[in-house]
């Protein structure tokens, strides 16, 4: 197997293609970040005298602009790895790498590769893509629409001119209109795909879950391959992270607040109804009360509990169950 490190920027690709694994011996290519550039970079693979299912292809996640190269790549029959920009870093770090530009970032994601041989990503499916899509699109129109409702509260606060304020009502019920016709199109999306809404009814089914918090669940475990809840969790930013080294560092723990923030907001508002209505979660929150731990870290672990209750009725296919003995 050959490993190429690719530095993904909005206009263009920069790899590096290592030819001796051991080594640091590499060679480079820049494309554009494109169907075309694609094409191009397996055209000179291949002259490389390498095979597209020889390859192993690391990325970074980078926002929106890695995705369509990696999707390309892995139509062409080449493993894809999606690893994390910090661990990439850090990896660099430690191989005393101290210049920083789009070549050298490449060739650390090479090697990363061929000492780490991360896991291959799977693609998700076509309706899992178009999900996160309208959900990242809705939360996106709901942000402008909490915007032009600010600013009316301002221009009522003070002497606006009633053009200005009438064109700030105007957007108001546009962006209201919006929101409104995104969320039928995500329920629509769902209903027309059994698996989306069987696994949206089975988190349904969890007291404190419901279709906010569902839906950015459901898009965020239909995207990645998580093998337990403690991944989830973990992709989620709800694991603490300890800070304490000798007698001088005595820090306490927090959430690493890793992942996506959007997701972390509607498990903190599903945590806050769960632990009154939750049976799980509830017996959780109050046990740790008892042993003396802020209602935050208590908080902390409501949410993290309805992650993996989450994952436990998709891995299991069964509904929420009261009765049902999970440990904490």
């Amino acid at each position: 197997m050959f490993f190429i490190g690719i530095d993904v920027s909005k206009a263009k690709l920069d790899c590096s293609l290592l030819v001796d694994v051991a080594g640091s011996k590499r060679k480079t290519k820049s494309v554009a970040n494109s169907k075309s550039g694609i094409a191009d970079l397996l055209t000179w693979v291949v002259k490389q005298g390498i095979g597209p299912t020889e390859l192993h292809a690391i990325l970074e996640g980078t926002g929106v602009y890695h995705e369509s190269a990696a999707l390309a790549l892995c139509d062409a029959g080449v493993t894809v790895s999606i690893v994390n920009p910090a661990q990439v870093r850090d990896f660099g770090r430690g191989l005393a790498v101290r210049t920083k530009t789009d070549g050298v970032d490449s060739f650390v994601l090479a090697r990363y590769g061929a000492l780490l041989n991360p896991r291959a990503w799977t693609p998700p499916s076509a309706e899992a893509r178009l999900l996160q899509a309208l959900l990242s699109r809705r939360e996106a129109i709901a942000q402008d629409l909490q915007r032009e409702r600010n600013r009316l509260e301002k221009a009522e606060a003070t002497e606006t001119p009633d053009l200005i304020r009438q064109s700030i009502v105007d957007s108001i019920t546009f962006h209201t209109q919006q929101l409104d016709k995104l969320q039928q199109d995500i329920n629509d999306h769902i209903d027309r795909h059994p698996g989306l809404k069987a696994d949206l009814d089975l988190l349904q089914s969890i007291p404190a879950v419901g279709p906010q918090v569902g839906t950015q669940l459901l898009a965020v475990i239909q995207q990645h391959a998580f093998q337990s809840a403690e991944q989830l969790a973990a992709y989620l930013g709800l694991v603490p992270v300890e800070r304490q080294s000798g007698s001088s560092i005595l820090g306490r723990a927090r959430l690493s607040k890793a992942g996506p923030a959007r997701v972390r907001a509607v498990l903190y508002m599903a945590a806050i109804v769960a632990v009154r209505y939750n049976p799980h979660v509830k017996s959780l929150y109050e046990r740790l009360l008892a042993r003396g731990k802020s209602k935050m870290a208590a908080l902390g672990a409501a949410m993290r509990k309805l992650v993996h209750l989450c994952f436990g009725v998709l891995k299991t296919r069964k509904p929420y169950q009261v009765n049902y003995a999970i440990s904490s």
